[in-house]
């Protein structure tokens, strides 16, 4: 059973996504296909791209492209909400696919195949996706994480790897890229919490892969799933609609929950590459150098470089990284940073929440550029750093003249880029270790995600949402199907 790769199918479509810069597009697609409501069981509009400096046609698509999404039974998110793919992940159910209109469009339970306006708007109508089946690859990681590094130094070890192995070039012309057009799939990291486990698939886009899925135990995803219920139903208790399709969704997550299982690979599986990475190997961070997420390089072979801008934000981060970077500024010896700093929360929930734990004002006492929670730089057409300078970034790309004209783009962790800022240049291993240590030593603390059934504002806001004997009903058909 099942699909191999090459074979025609039409997967059914669970989950899809739309942004706001080509939200407009879709909508357009949407009319063009007279569809008054979607087959897919959730599509999500959200604002990420535009919020934070909207011209005057932006604003005009976040008062009227809400009400046309909800009325055909879509979710929108509202501008200032936050990035799409940190809201999107939350309504996902396991071993389903879909797909959005963003590249990253990576989903970290299950699989999503990012698309264009067109198939997006045709995904959303009709509930399916044409897709001929790609190959796969495997990536099997080994072996134990080290001291000081990070998940963002295991994304990076991908292409680092393979550009070992031979089977990725950075030379455009002629270029090798194994993953590119087939699936990514990770395995060795099960015990990963899904927010951890998207910061690997996200980054599948920056690889050209087809779509990224990773394997993981029950256990986290039972512990995401038991939140994502919570923040679903609070939603719906703060206004957002379609109340229906909200219900739906929790009712098929209650399901799963009632009988959690995760679909694995066949042992006789093939692959068109296997790539195995020993984290044992492993003993200090991986960068991408400027101006290419494929172009790799270990710190020791970049330390020195005088760092004039850091970007801590993007779909690449989650609220750990934002912790471990205010620690580290807290403990900054001098008054003043030598470096520009932008921070830029995914979400304003993680925001309300690193304001209440009192990173905020660490953040303003350390003189950061505190942005709307949001694409941010990351997205190249809003903010912008100063042309020609040298920036540390946590986005997920840093191709030529997205953050800045003529600007050189590093790509590292959201600690290494607290410790550039801190320093004004990229450290040496052993000052990234003496900095690491303290953030290793409080990791319990630091590295905690936003598990919203445990949160009393949001608990309390769902005890107030029941779900309707209808919603329950159909949601058991879907999952039947």
């Amino acid at each position: 059973e099942g699909i191999p790769p090459g074979q025609y199918c039409e997967p059914t479509m669970t989950t899809v996504g739309s942004q706001d810069t080509t939200g407009p597009m879709t909508r357009d697609e949407l009319k063009s296909l007279a569809c008054l409501g979607f087959s897919a069981d959730l599509v999500m509009q959200s604002f990420c791209h535009t919020a934070a400096y909207p011209k005057p046609v932006d604003v005009v698509t976040h008062h009227t492209l809400p009400d046309f999404i909800q009325t055909r039974g879509g979710v929108s998110l509202r501008p200032g909400d936050g990035i799409i793919h940190s809201w999107l992940n939350r309504m996902l159910v396991p071993d389903t696919v879909g797909t959005g209109g963003d590249s990253h469009t990576r989903f970290p339970l299950g699989v999503s195949f990012p698309a264009g306006s067109g198939l997006v708007a045709f995904a959303a109508a009709t509930g399916v996706f044409p897709l001929d089946m790609p190959e796969s690859v495997l990536v099997r990681f080994t072996g134990t994480m080290q001291p000081g590094i990070t998940l963002r130094d295991l994304v990076q070890a991908i292409p680092y790897t393979a550009i070992q192995n031979g089977l990725l070039t950075i030379e455009k012309k002629g270029k090798k890229n194994v993953f590119s057009g087939r699936v990514l799939e990770i395995e060795g990291l099960p015990d990963l919490k899904c927010e951890q486990a998207f910061e690997l698939s996200d980054a599948s886009a920056e690889r050209s892969a087809a779509g990224c899925t990773i394997k993981l135990n029950k256990e986290p995803v039972i512990e995401y799933l038991q939140s994502n219920v919570v923040m679903l139903k609070w939603m719906i208790s703060e206004g957002y609609g379609d109340p229906r399709t909200l219900e739906r969704r929790i009712a098929r997550m209650e399901d799963w929950l009632a009988n959690p299982h995760l679909m694995e690979a066949d042992d006789n599986a093939e692959y068109a590459e296997i790539i195995e990475i020993n984290m044992d190997e492993i003993k200090e961070p991986i960068l991408a150098l400027p101006n290419d997420p494929d172009a790799s390089a270990l710190l020791s072979e970049v330390a020195g470089d005088k760092i004039d801008e850091v970007f801590i934000g993007s779909c690449m981060t989650n609220i750990g990284h934002f912790r471990a970077a205010g620690k580290l500024l807290a403990d900054k010896k001098s008054a003043t940073l030598p470096t520009r700093l932008w921070v830029s929360p995914p979400t304003k929930m993680d925001a309300a929440q690193l304001s209440e734990e009192g990173y905020y004002s660490t953040f303003g006492t350390a003189g950061a550029r505190m942005e709307m929670p949001g694409c941010s730089l990351c997205m190249g057409n809003q903010a912008r750093v100063e042309p020609g300078c040298t920036v540390v970034s946590t986005s997920t790309r840093n191709f030529p003249n997205r953050l800045g004209q003529g600007s050189n783009v590093y790509l590292a962790s959201a600690e290494l880029a607290a410790i550039a800022s801190i320093e004004g240049k990229l450290p040496t291993v052993e000052e990234y270790m003496s900095y690491m240590s303290t953030v290793d030593a409080t990791a319990g603390d630091t590295y905690r995600y936003l598990n919203f059934d445990e949160l009393p504002e949001f608990v309390e806001a769902s005890d107030k949402v029941e779900i309707s004997d209808e919603m329950r009903e159909a949601a058991k058909k879907l999952s039947i199907l």
